[in-house]
């Protein structure tokens, strides 16, 4: 098998910057190349079509970077996607179905089945393509998990996979994880470590070079590469981590959306199209304070409807939220956050919490929300606002409305929106046209930019490309793929006596 595997010393480290980029950087060389990551945990996720024309379901992550190697997104490239709906328990996609939960308990016990899935799936792929890519996840010295490890060391075990660990330079402390990282693996996991990557550099690299060259010496490894921080990276979000504002230019702007960050957001990736559009200013918040200069509310997906719709009651959300309405200012709620401005939602089956649970909504769209064990994964194209849109589907929840306008698989009541389709923000006319209709609901002017969501996002994974290319050795790391680990990698202490 030839491929490589992309570990990081922590979550947000940049393994999913590093393998877009070489995904980006390989295809350029005429490599035909695939991502994968064997478990992402995440709920950011997308729908993808497989043999035979049926859906399924990956992480928004590999999704990008199959776009990054020029190849059509698919199930094998994630097989095994946990979506948390709690602290303790996460729901399970294997194969892009969904399939069971899992719990904290049965993190390690629980989870060969998962492997097994894993493995296949990365076979395949190594089948099909001259170089995987493979992102882990977390980082490979979790030692308390080791013993179920499939995604990070336990992966590149299977298959034979040199590993290039990332370290985030911009959190401090960059040497001593990167060492570290390695140093507290047993001998047969060290022996897997090639190398390194720096990510987020800023400054004078002449002053980092010292550092590097010892860490090479120390480690026996070499340092691929220092990439520079660039605030033009800037990939659909895999997790919460990568929340945050979003703004195009300085000054004042038109237009002011906040979004809720519930603590279980699901693909708020719909948001980062809005965030793309100078003089729309948007912000995230988790109070009802910051809710009330807004001129679009925007409630997203949740994982956990019924416990984000509690918590935001807490917060006092809900109260900032009819206050915004009964002003007649708009909201949009996309899937969970669209059912959450219903009268009443449901789950009988339990498939979020307890069987039979039950509660009243926001009561702003004349709708209710039954949950059925079966997931919803769908494709839907439509029109809206007199331009033609599409989105994806994904949810439990079956929504009955009784009145109000139809709007892209949900409701439209006045400057109450409510959609089931994420991604229709990405589709420009109807954007330009949805931030028309907010400007004319509040009383301001709105020009369309003609901003292309599409070719914004090539543009940032050329950069993310051009980046790996010029900051790291490519055709050493192609080398490192195709040819697998290099011989006499030292064994580190404490690591050497375990």
């Amino acid at each position: 098998m030839t491929g490589l595997l992309v570990a990081g010393t922590t979550s947000d480290a940049g393994k999913s910057i590093v393998t877009s980029g070489l995904c980006r950087a390989l295809v350029r060389r005429g490599v035909k190349v695939a991502p994968f990551k064997a478990q992402n945990m995440s709920n950011n996720s997308m729908v993808v079509v497989g043999p035979g024309g049926s859906t399924g379901e990956i992480g928004r992550a590999q999704w990008v970077q199959a776009l990054a190697a020029g190849v059509e997104p698919e199930v094998a490239m994630n097989p095994v996607l946990l979506k948390p709906g709690s602290d303790r328990r996460s729901h399970v996609v294997v194969l892009g179905r969904p399939a069971g939960e899992v719990s904290a308990h049965d993190f390690v016990a629980g989870r060969a089945h998962l492997a097994r899935a894993a493995y296949d799936a990365f076979d395949d792929l190594s089948s099909r393509f001259e170089i995987v890519v493979a992102e882990g996840a977390g980082s490979p010295t979790e030692i308390n998990l080791r013993s179920s490890d499939y995604v990070n060391l336990g992966l590149a075990q299977h298959g034979g996979l040199a590993t290039v660990l990332v370290g985030d330079i911009d959190r401090g402390g960059v040497f001593a994880s990167l060492f570290g990282s390695v140093a507290l693996l047993a001998p047969e996991d060290q022996r897997l470590v090639a190398g390194f990557v720096v990510n987020r550099f800023r400054g004078d690299e002449t002053l980092l070079a010292p550092g590097l060259r010892e860490l090479e010496s120390l480690t026996g490894r070499r340092v691929y590469g220092v990439l520079p921080f660039n605030s033009d990276v800037w990939l659909d979000s895999e997790d919460t981590l990568d929340v945050g504002d979003r703004r195009v230019l300085d000054g004042p702007a038109p237009l002011r959306v906040v979004v809720v960050r519930s603590p279980r957001i699901s693909n708020f990736t719909d948001i980062d199209a809005l965030g793309l559009e100078p003089g729309v200013d948007v912000v995230y918040a988790s109070d009802g304070r910051s809710v009330a200069d807004a001129d679009l509310v925007v409630l997203p997906g949740s994982r956990a409807t019924l416990a984000d719709l509690a918590w935001l009651r807490g917060r006092g959300i809900d109260r900032a939220v009819a206050a915004h309405t009964a002003a007649g200012r708009p909201v949009l709620g996309i899937c969970g956050g669209f059912q959450m401005l219903g009268r009443t939602i449901s789950d009988p089956d339990g498939v979020e919490g307890p069987p039979g649970a039950a509660t009243d909504g926001l009561g702003l769209l004349d709708v209710s929300t039954t949950f059925a064990a079966e997931k919803a994964l769908r494709l839907p194209r439509g029109s809206a606002l007199g331009t033609q849109v599409g989105g994806y589907e994904i949810h439990h929840g079956r929504v009955t409305a009784g009145s109000g306008e139809e709007f892209l698989g949900g409701v439209r009541d006045g400057h109450v929106f409510g959609t089931m389709w994420h991604g229709c923000l990405e589709h420009d006319d109807f954007r330009a046209a949805f931030l028309g209709e907010v400007a004319r609901l509040t009383g301001h002017v709105w020009t369309p930019s003609g901003v292309s969501f599409l070719a914004a996002r090539e543009r940032r994974l050329d950069l993310l490309g051009d980046l790996v290319e010029h900051h790291l050795d490519v055709d050493a790391l192609l080398d490192l793929a195709r040819s697998g680990l290099p011989a006499g990698l030292p064994v580190l202490p404490p690591g050497d006596r375990r």
